[in-house]
């Protein structure tokens, strides 16, 4: 016994593993092979895995390597052994295994070079040589080989063609499986062998493309019968040893998965692999037979595979096997290649029980002869004589009887024919064999010949080609891919031409209609053929029928039948055709005068020609009919298309009046619409102030545009959408999106977006435009276009796509050119790209100073791209400048103080009113640009524009005498000329993917051509670009040069190009904006939309005005299951995605369920629950998104129960609960009906409507639940991964209980003032937008959830722009800085006094300023008071406390004005509201002024609830209104009570946690510490009840909380470590555990405060420090 050799080899990288920068994950080191998992965070155990076989082959390397195994190693360690014990006798099998392009074929085969060949070519070819060297007369050797091919279980013969169908697979007792009829040819030479593979590789080839199937998957046998016959002189006996060698190329292993097969190609996938799969079960059957002892049980499924079935001996069996794994190195192949070493390495426990195989025949013939006796005597028995010979089954006649058949099943008279035909086999002798096979080819060639298929004289050639001599027939065919495939000779004599079952052979076999069996006979005498057609058959040639003899000529076209088209060839006359061209003589030829190839069509043209019907005019005549009848239907349509235009065309311009009559009515106020009785506006009568007021409103609201930008957004996100539509299916890759653009120093506009004709120098703030980003991903470009270039260049998408889908798939490509006159899709775009902006500060000009500025390289987003160095100094005309430098000429620039001046004015003036309103630059800080009533307001300032009159020019010119000429220094006396120099030194941390830089500069005031450096290699190593590029600059001193060295900076350009554009990888440039502050952003959406209600109806949310109060609703969901004690209850939730708000619930089929929502908030007299209106449930789906709409039969009302409050020890929060019960098979949906698949969920949207009280709509809560549906008696346990831990089994198990079972969601609940009217102002940024972004356009679901931006982008660039402004600013500070540092280092005190002063007047103007804008503020506050609340209230007699007291008091209550004039005192029961605008915004002094709203202001202005008592156990409402159950919808008038409206909103809950653990909990009314779980996640704080808690217990909102640290109060409590956070509602104090955990929870909760307290400790540390 012997166990399989098996073997392991890796071959090199490919092509595509090299493509893909792949790495090598195996390492072998003598036998043993180790696989690396390239995986990262799997387990060490798990990384590597080691596998010890007989050889492992290191071929991944070269030759050079002295550890590579080349294919003469693996031959000599496995080929020759093998060799050797078929020598001995042996049955030998060798197989290799693996993937697909795992090199198994070339360790088999190999290739046709030295050193190349393979284990088969050499094997045969050193059995042939020792057959060479026998020296021994007494030994003969013999060979045999068949070659057989299985495929899909099929088994085909690839060496005799006459077998063409499948062969059939037996098994015989005494020779085990075999295949029926199979091929044996005897082989002298290797040569012969060679040839024999050859042409199996090619029948197999043929018959590959025949049966569209392909020899990759197909597994190929090809076995040596190797047979030693050695003569004994002494016993006068011949004894026989007889080794089947058996050489097995397996076809590639692959993964349905990774070939991404679906459907009927899977099904054949799986055909394919089953013998693979089966041979995978084999080994590991075998291997554990050979591990333990043999069981009757044991079952090895051999004949589930044809292929394990055939080589069933050879695995476990009576042969030497040798096993070779070929692997890929590559960690892309990691399952494969792992699967590939665990498949050898259960191969190698096979034990194999091999014998000699010694004389067989003669055992052989012996045993089939007593087999034989012994049916003979059965059948005898039956009464069925049989004599010698086998005996022709239609001669005999018998009865069926149970008798006839054996003990195995199988029919006695079935196996006497097979033993009896085996037995004439083994006694053929090698003659008859060597006959045998010469016949069996002279059949092959002929049925090729048959076939069409030549074969050239000495049988090398395979294939279809022309011959020199013998005249012959070509086929023609319709198509002509198959025209001249098949080759007919017409031999010498006469050549028959039928059918195949024809009384005479006949040879050309014909099929098909109107052939007979005897069709016609071409006789060739003397090289002249004539065809003779026999009676009643059907021959043409060139056309015309024959009945009579008739000689062909070459080029003659001949029909048999109505399908059969040939061309006759003669070559001999071919040869003489075109000698008689050479002599002038008539051809002899039948070929088309006119020069037409004689093929298919011109034969059968041809055909109906000469039978009298003319196609050419037959097709003119219906093309002429075809042609009319076009023209008249194109008339009607043109006609009826006239009359639809003109229809469509009234009824747009019907529907366009009464959009601008709704656009009117909309823009228009109520006091627009009064009654007839309402009287004319008196004239009012203004105060100066009052006119200043109204200017400064005037300048101030005409240059904000934050409405028309969402207008623009909104009203062209459909142009948008359909041009990405366009855009994927023309296959163009460019993508549009919406961007705004501001005209600022970093970011100017181009003249395409905005023209020199639009821009207004007298703005104060810079104009914002709404563009289109154009990302052409396949250029790598990206373009800016106008709103009105993309309507435009829509128009030419829409007309390309029209013609392209007017284009047949056999049209050529159309001429885009003339179609459009060019791509509407692309742009022209730069070789160079500009990489951002610096700005240098030259004042040092002023004081003779050198200084090296390093400035920022910031791009139109505000990114950092790089920084440049340059130098500015004052030079004189002989100085010399260093060696190395590149020097451009001298540029003479000149400064108009006229112009310079006129343009400062206009900016001045645009802003001095600003002055007299009375408020700062930081309150009127938005987006900003021209304002709604963009055209009225054009033309006003335009007109003002034009009115400058002289005393305008007169202050022009006042601004320039500000300068002193006595305080000039002498280098720049007005008139005189100063030479000065800007040296760019060098570019530093340019990003590498910009490979050319260069440097541009200027002057703001100068539009001539910008100075320009040398552009430079960028390779983003090694040292800093270094430009070094000096240029002069001469210029005659006026007052605005001296003007704008000391206020203005030149303007640096750097541009490169893309080395790699990252958009040629569809990869967007990383932007990293700095997203702004949470509250800057709009209230982010909720996850669903509510579910409309079947009772109530949708919500229409009405004008909303200021925001009363807030609540943070914290809402627990259930669903609750009848149980078997009559109960409901709850669920298992499934939390182990531990995400707050999110869990699975997991429900019984068929159970009636309740659906229970517990809402918990802090107490308040702003919030009472008055009852649940209704409470629906619908969206089931399978997905998360919801794209559908809703309908009455997928939403459902379900009936509620009584509501309750729930009072729980030891907390006065308010818990309102209720709970609706739910038939989930109302709603007719599969999902909710049957149990769930694997790997899928339901998801359900429900929405509860409940009455608060004082409101007049209900408030909506929403939710999105997550099911899944389990079996009825399913036992169902939460696969959580906090509930495995051994705490959790072994330990009292808090989660055992059923407070567990539920999915929380946090809510904001804002109670708004219900307006029904207010300013112009007000409604018209209260106005509805039109939304075009949710219109569908064609080809939108091809987008992948594409989206236009909208509100969010105005947000996100107003932080670009604030990020611009304060790299400006902080550009400017830093060069005043070092300006200073270096006046500072050369003692220059009169120059750095006379700075300091110029800075500190500039600071007390500011000041001033500031101050005289507050007076004014809280004066017209306190204007505005009603009576009670003047400023006399809050006199303060001339005492200084009291001053500043009220002037604090005036500081806080300013903007917080009263509800309206009839608003009672505090002591009445009137609100007050919190704060004079949305909470949800973000103000400056929200955010300067947070905390001491949060915890003083909150008691002066909380909003003070009516009559009603404020026990949470009885809420009566004391309201005017008699019917309270329906909700007003209609404006309040004059005189009605005010109404509010609550907006709940679901709030994301943050995936990011910045800090989690216990803390000590200390709550107000409480003497004992309490220990809680808590997780930050901002800006929220949830509290648990321990660290495995699934459900938020609590939560404490951080924007409206105030954070304490005191350490007076740490020692009073004696605790340390302490902190407090005092909300609206409670105050808490919390403990952690040492002072580092302190500091880190203070951070994550407060990081200001920590850092202010981290800054004190330093401080005090840092003196007792300097005493020690």
């Amino acid at each position: 016994m012997s166990s399989v050799k098996v073997a392991v080899r890796v071959r090199p990288f490919n092509n595509r593993e090299n493509a893909h920068d792949s790495k090598c994950i195996i390492s072998m080191a003598g036998k043993r092979t180790s696989i690396t998992n390239p995986r990262p965070g799997c387990p060490k155990e798990q990384q590597v895995k080691n596998f010890s076989f007989d050889y492992s082959y290191w071929s991944h390397t070269t030759p050079e390597d002295p550890n590579f195994a080349s294919q003469k190693q693996v031959y000599d360690d496995i080929g020759l052994e093998m060799l050797d014990h078929a020598f001995e006798g042996y049955n030998v099998c060798i197989f290799a295994y693996g993937q697909t392009g795992a090199g198994k074929s070339y360790t088999m085969m190999g290739k046709n070079e030295v050193g190349q060949k393979g284990i088969i070519p050499q094997l045969c070819e050193d059995l042939f040589t020792r057959i060479k060297e026998n020296s021994n007369e007494d030994v003969k050797y013999s060979c045999e080989v068949s070659y057989m091919e299985i495929y899909c279980e099929r088994v085909r013969d690839l060496l005799n063609p006459k077998n063409k169908s499948n062969l059939r697979v037996r098994e015989h007792p005494l020779l085990g499986p075999y295949v029926e009829d199979l091929s044996k040819l005897a082989v002298r030479s290797f040569k012969d062998i060679n040839e024999i593979i050859d042409e199996g590789n090619k029948a197999r080839t043929v018959a590959a493309t025949n049966m569209n199937e392909t020899s990759s998957r197909s597994h190929a046998v090809f076995t040596i019968v190797f047979t030693q016959k050695r003569y004994d002189r002494v016993t006068k006996l011949s004894g026989e040893k007889v080794s089947k060698i058996s050489l097995v190329d397996l076809a590639g292993s692959e993964r349905a998965d990774a070939t991404g097969a679906t459907g009927a190609r899977l099904k054949e996938g799986a055909n394919i692999n089953k013998s693979l799969t089966t041979l995978g079960k084999v080994i590991s059957a075998l291997a554990e037979m050979s591990s333990r002892k043999k069981r009757k049980s044991d079952f090895i499924p051999y004949r589930d595979s044809v292929l394990t079935w055939l080589l069933r001996e050879n695995l476990g069996g009576n042969s030497k096997t040798a096993m070779i794994a070929a692997i890929s190195p590559a960690d892309l192949n990691f399952e494969e290649t792992l699967g590939a070493l665990r498949y050898a390495d259960r191969a190698k426990q096979i034990v194999c029980k091999a014998i000699v195989n010694e004389d067989p025949n003669a055992r052989l013939i012996r045993e089939l002869k007593e087999e034989v006796a012994k049916l003979r005597e059965l059948l005898a028995l039956e009464g069925i004589e049989i004599g010698e010979g086998i005996p022709d089954p239609k001669s005999i006649t018998r009865s069926r009887k149970v008798s006839l058949t054996m003990d195995d099943g199988e029919d006695a008279y079935e196996r006497l024919k097979m033993s009896e035909k085996l037995i004439k086999e083994l006694n053929e002798t090698w003659e008859e064999k060597l006959r045998k096979t010469d016949s069996i080819r002279h059949q092959r060639e002929s049925v090729l010949a048959e076939m069409g298929i030549a074969l050239s004289e000495d049988g090398g050639t395979l294939g279809v080609f022309s011959p020199k001599r013998t005249p012959h027939l070509v086929n023609l065919n319709e198509d002509p891919l198959m025209s001249e495939c098949l080759l007919y000779y017409i031999k010498s004599g006469h050549t028959r031409v039928g059918r195949q079952g024809a009384s005479v052979n006949q040879d050309m076999q014909l099929n098909g209609e109107h052939i007979l069996d005897q069709h016609c006979v071409f006789e060739n005498k003397d090289n002249v053929v004539t065809i003779i057609p026999c009676e009643g058959a059907m021959c043409y040639i060139n056309g015309k029928i024959i009945s009579e003899p008739t000689m062909l000529k070459t080029g003659s076209r001949v029909i048999f039948g109505k399908s059969h088209v040939f061309r006759f060839n003669h070559p001999e006359q071919a040869r003489e055709k075109r000698d008689q061209l050479v002599e002038n003589k008539s051809p002899m030829a039948e070929t088309p005068a006119t020069g037409e190839v004689a093929d298919w069509s011109y034969a059968q043209t041809e055909l109906l020609q000469k039978q009298g019907i003319d196609l050419r005019s037959e097709m003119e005549q219906r093309l002429m009919a075809l042609e009319e009848q076009y023209r008249k239907e194109k008339e009607e349509a043109d006609l009826f298309f006239e009359q639809q235009r003109k229809d469509y065309e009234i009824k747009i311009q019907t529907l366009q009046e009464q959009v601008d009559r709704v656009s009117m009515m909309s823009s228009q106020t109520p006091d627009d619409f009064a009654s007839e009785d309402d009287e004319t506006f008196e004239e009012c009568v203004w105060t100066e102030r009052q006119h200043q007021l109204a200017e400064w409103a005037f300048r101030k609201w005409k240059y904000h545009q934050f409405t028309s930008l969402r207008d623009d957004l909104w009203g062209n996100a459909i142009y948008l959408k359909e041009a990405n539509a366009i855009s994927v299916e023309l296959k163009k890759r460019v993508q549009f999106q919406f961007v705004l653009l501001t005209d600022t120093l970093y970011s100017p506009l181009p003249p395409e977006l905005m023209s020199e004709e639009d821009r207004d120098h007298s703005r104060p703030f810079p104009k914002t435009v709404v563009a289109i980003e154009v990302r052409d991903l396949k250029n790598g470009a990206t373009h800016y276009w106008s709103l009105e270039k993309l309507r435009k260049r829509l128009e030419l998408m829409r007309e390309m796509y029209r013609n392209e889908a007017d284009l047949s798939p056999s049209s050529p490509e159309p001429n885009i050119d003339s179609i459009t006159c060019g791509d509407p899709f692309y742009d022209r775009f730069p070789w160079f790209r500009l990489v951002g902006r610096a700005f240098v500060y030259v004042s040092n000009l002023y004081y003779t100073l050198p200084l090296i500025h390093r400035v920022a390289v910031v791009s139109e987003k505000g990114d950092v791209k790089g920084y440049l160095r340059v130098a500015v100094q004052v030079v004189s005309e002989n100085e010399e400048i260093p060696p190395g430098i590149k020097q451009a000429r001298n540029a003479k620039i000149s400064f108009n103080d006229e112009d310079y001046f006129q343009k400062k004015l206009h900016l001045k003036q645009s802003t001095s009113t600003g002055k007299l309103a009375c408020i700062s630059q930081a309150d009127i800080r938005v987006v900003e640009g021209q304002g709604q009533n963009s055209d009225h307001s054009g033309s006003e300032d335009s007109d003002m524009s034009k009115q400058i009159t002289k005393e305008e020019l007169c202050q022009g010119s006042e601004l320039a005498q500000e300068i002193d000429e006595g305080e000039l220094p002498d280098h720049l006396k007005l008139g005189s000329k100063v030479m000065f120099r800007v040296t760019v030194l060098q570019a530093v941390g340019i990003c590498s993917e910009y490979a050319d830089i260069f440097c541009q500069f200027n002057f703001l005031h100068r539009h001539d051509e910008a100075f320009s450096t040398e552009p430079l290699k960028n390779t983003g190593n090694g040292p800093p670009l270094g430009f070094y590029h000096v240029q002069n600059f001469t210029t005659t001193v006026t007052k605005s040069f001296i003007d704008y060295i000391r206020t203005q900076p030149i303007v640096f350009e750097v541009f490169g190009h893309y080395q790699e554009h990252p958009l040629h990888e569809q990869a967007r440039e990383a932007t990293h904006v700095r997203p702004p502050p949470r509250r800057s952003f709009p209230p982010t959406l909720p996850v669903s939309k509510p579910v409309p209600s079947q009772k109530i109806g949708v919500l229409q949310m009405p004008s909303l005005g200021h925001a009363l109060t807030k609540f943070d609703l914290l809402v627990w969901f259930e669903i609750c299951e009848l149980a078997p004690n009559g109960e409901y209850v709850p669920v298992v939730v499934d939390h182990s995605e531990q995400i707050p708000s999110l869990g699975n619930f997991l429900l019984h089929q068929g159970i009636q369920r309740r659906i229970v929502l517990t809402i918990v908030h802090e107490n308040g007299p702003d919030l009472i629950w008055r009852d649940v209106r209704e409470l629906v449930v619908g969206r089931i789906r399978n997905t998360p998104e919801f794209n559908d709409s809703d309908s009455e039969t997928t939403v459902l009302s379900l009936n509620l129960l009584p509501a309750c409050y729930i009072q729980q020890p030891g907390d006065d929060r308010v818990f309102f609960r209720f709970e609706a019960a739910w038939d989930s098979s109302l709603h007719n949906s599969s999902l909710l009906n049957r149990m769930t698949p694997g790997g899928e969920k339901v998801y359900m949207t429900i929405s509860a409507y409940l009455e608060v009280d004082n409101c007049a709509q209900p408030a909506c809560i929403t939710k999105d639940l997550c099911l899944v549906i389990h079996g009825r008696d399913s036992r169902i346990s939460a696969p959580s991964v906090r509930f495995r831990s051994l705490r959790s089994l072994f330990g009292a198990g808090f989660y055992k209980s059923q407070d567990v079972n539920r999915v929380t969601g946090v809510y904001e609940l804002l109670i708004r003032q219900g307006t029904s009217s207010g300013s112009p102002g007000v409604q018209r940024r209260q106005r509805r937008v039109i939304d075009t972004s949710s219109t569908y356009v064609r080809g939108e679901e091809n987008l992948q959830g594409w989206r236009p931006r909208g509100d969010s982008l105005i947000i996100e660039h107003q932080w670009e722009l604030e990020k611009l402004t304060r790299l400006e600013m902080v550009e400017k500070a830093r060069h005043v800085l070092l300006l200073r540092e270096k006046l500072a280092e050369q003692n220059k005190t009169q120059e750095l006094s006379k700075l300091d002063k110029e800075a500190s007047n500039l600071l007390t103007k500011a000041q001033a300023n500031k101050v005289e804008a507050d007076d004014k503020k809280v004066t017209s506050h306190e204007e505005k008071l009603p009576s009670g609340e003047s400023s006399s209230s809050l006199d303060s007699d001339g005492d200084r406390e009291k001053e500043i007291t009220s002037r604090c008091i005036r500081y806080m209550t300013q903007g917080r004005m009263p509800l309206n004039q009839s608003t009672p005192k505090a002591s009445e029961t009137s609100v007050t509201p919190t704060d004079d605008s949305d909470l949800a915004s973000s103000s400056e002094s929200e955010k300067m002024n947070n905390s001491m709203l949060s915890s003083s202001t909150s008691d002066l202005f909380r909003p003070i609830s009516l009559d009603c008592k404020k026990s949470p156990s009885n809420f009566s409402l004391c309201t005017t209104s008699s019917d309270t159950s329906e909700y007003a919808r209609s404006p309040m008038k004059d005189g009605e009570a005010m109404i509010y409206i609550p907006d709940v909103e679901e709030v994301r809950v943050s995936p990011i946690v910045s800090r989690k653990g216990y803390l000590n909990f200390l709550e107000e009314k409480t003497s004992g510490w309490i220990k809680r779980y808590v997780a930050v996640r901002r800006p929220y704080v949830y509290i648990y009840n321990n660290e495995k808690d699934p459900v938020e217990r609590g939560l404490i909102n951080l924007t409206s909380a105030q954070i304490e640290y005191s350490e007076d109060q740490q020692a009073m409590l004696k605790t340390r470590n302490t902190f407090s956070v005092m909300t609206k509602h409670r105050g808490f104090l919390l403990q952690t555990i040492d002072d580092k955990d302190f500091h880190d929870w203070l951070y994550a909760i407060n990081p200001l405060l920590a850092g202010q307290i981290r800054s004190k400790l330093s401080r005090r540390k840092q003196p007792e420090s300097l005493q020690i």
